[in-house]
C-alpha cells in the first residue's frame, strides 16, 4: 500500500530544509543512542531469544509504525501477541506518512516508535535519517541476499512482485498483452489502470527496456489509450475485480492471489521485465521498548515468514517459498538517489501527462 506523493519525493523535500538547518537539527537528535538497545541488538549468545522474551514481557508492549493492510498486519499481530504475551500497538499509514511522522517526531525530541515496517525506499530513507538501529540477527542467514542491506539497519521481510492484473470476465486470455508494446494497441483504450505512486517500479521497468525506448513507449500508451490513475494497490486490484479497470499495469501479485483465491474474477500476468521490491522491518534507534523492538524484528524474520507465505506474500526466507525466476529487484539506495528523476518522468508521462 505504498501511496501518496511518495516517500522518495518526501525525502527530497526534507533534504531541501537543510538550507535552514532543519535536517541538521533532526539528525542531531537522531544520533542519540539507546545504549541498552545497542547491546541487545548486538547480543548473539545462546540465550539471546530467552533474554529478548523476558525483557519484552517486562516492557509489556511494542509500538509499530506499519503500512501493511489491516487484515495482513492483523494476522501478524495476533500471532505475535499469542506467542509472546506482548501487546503490539499499531500505527498505520502509507510509507511516506511513516517517514514523515518519524522525522517530525525526531525533530521534536519525541520517540514513540519501537520499530518500522514498510517499503524498501522508505526504510532506506529512515536509515539515511539516522533513525534506525543495526540489528545482527542470526535469522538473516536464511534470507535471500537481496533482503540484506550492507548497513543491517533494516532487513527485508517479504517482497512484492509487480504484475499486470486483469478481469477474467472482460479480458480474454488469448488477447492478453505479451509485452508493454502491446498496450499501445487501440483495443486497450479506456481499459488500463495504474497505481499513482509506482515511480520506482516505473524507473526499473524503463531502465530495463532502455530509457529512451521505454519513455517513448509509455508516452505512446498514454497518448493512444489513456491510463486511469488510482491511489493504492489494494484499491486498484479491487477495481479490476469490479470491472472498472479491466487491466491494471502495476499490481501486487499477493493481492491478486488473495482475491483470486476468494473466487474473484481476477488473475495475474507477468510482463517482462518483472520487477520486485522488498518490504522490510527495522528497529528505531531510540526505541522506548528495546527488548520488545528487537523481539518483533526477530519474529518478522522467523515465525512471520510462514504467516506471510500463507497470505500469498513472497517471504524473504526462500526455504519457506521459492523465489520466482527472472525477477528484477529494485535497489532501494539507487531508487532513492534517482527518486526525483523518476518521480518527474512518472508524473509528466503517466499520472499527469504533459500535452
Amino acid at each position: 500500500m505504498i501511496a501518496g506523493p511518495n516517500a522518495r519525493a518526501l525525502l527530497g523535500r526534507v533534504a531541501a530544509f537543510c538550507v535552514f538547518g532543519w535536517l541538521a537539527a533532526t539528525s542531531a537528535l537522531a544520533q542519540g543512542t539507546n545504549s541498552t538497545l545497542a547491546e541487545i541488538a548486538a547480543y548473539s549468545g545462546p540465550d539471546r531469544i530467552a533474554k529478548l522474551i523476558a525483557g519484552a514481557k517486562k516492557e509489556g508492549t511494542v509500538n509499530i509504525y506499519t503500512s501493511e493492510t489491516v487484515e495482513d498486519v492483523g494476522a501478524l499481530s495476533l500471532a505475535f501477541e499469542a506467542k509472546y504475551g506482548v501487546k503490539l500497538n499499531l500505527w498505520r499509514g502509507s510509507s511516506e506518512d511513516i517517514l514523515q511522522r518519524a522525522v517530525v517526531e525526531a525533530r521534536g525530541g519525541r520517540f514513540d516508535a519501537d520499530a518500522f515496517e514498510t517499503g524498501a525506499t522508505a526504510m532506506e530513507s529512515l536509515h539515511r535519517e539516522l533513525l534506525l538501529q543495526r540489528v545482527d540477527s542470526p535469522a538473516a542467514a536464511d534470507l535471500a541476499p537481496e533482503a540484506i542491506q550492507p548497513h543491517h539497519e533494516w532487513i527485508g521481510t517479504r517482497y512484492n512482485v509487480f504484475v499486470a492484473a486483469y478481469n477474467t470476465q472482460l479480458v480474454a486470455g488469448s488477447g492478453l498483452p505479451k509485452g508493454y508494446d502491446d498496450l499501445a494497441d487501440p483495443k486497450w483504450k479506456g481499459k488500463l489502470g495504474i497505481e499513482a505512486d509506482d515511480s520506482d517500479w516505473f524507473g526499473a521497468v524503463i531502465a530495463a527496456l532502455g530509457e529512451e525506448r521505454g519513455l517513448n513507449l509509455f508516452r505512446d500508451i498514454v497518448a493512444s489509450n489513456g491510463v486511469s490513475v488510482r491511489k493504492g494497490h489494494t484499491l486498484l486490484a479491487n477495481l479490476v475485480v469490479s470491472g472498472e479497470v479491466p487491466l491494471a499495469i502495476s499490481a501486487y501479485f499477493y493481492k491478486v492471489a488473495q482475491l483470486k483465491g476468494r473466487g474473484a474474477p481476477i488473475d495475474a500476468l507477468a510482463i517482462a521485465p518483472v520487477v520486485a521490491r522488498f518490504e522490510g522491518a527495522g528497529v528505531a534507534r531510540r526505541a522506548p521498548h528495546p527488548y520488545a523492538a528487537v523481539l518483533f524484528m526477530e519474529f518478522m524474520l522467523t515465525e512471520a515468514q510462514d504467516i506471510l507465505a500463507k497470505r500469498d506474500f513472497f517471504p524473504a526466507d526462500v526455504r519457506v517459498k521459492p523465489m520466482p525466476v527472472g525477477l528484477t529487484f529494485l535497489d532501494p539506495a539507487k531508487a532513492l538517489d534517482q527518486s526525483q528523476k523518476w518521480s518527474k518522468y512518472y508524473r509528466d508521462i503517466v499520472t499527469r501527462p504533459v500535452r
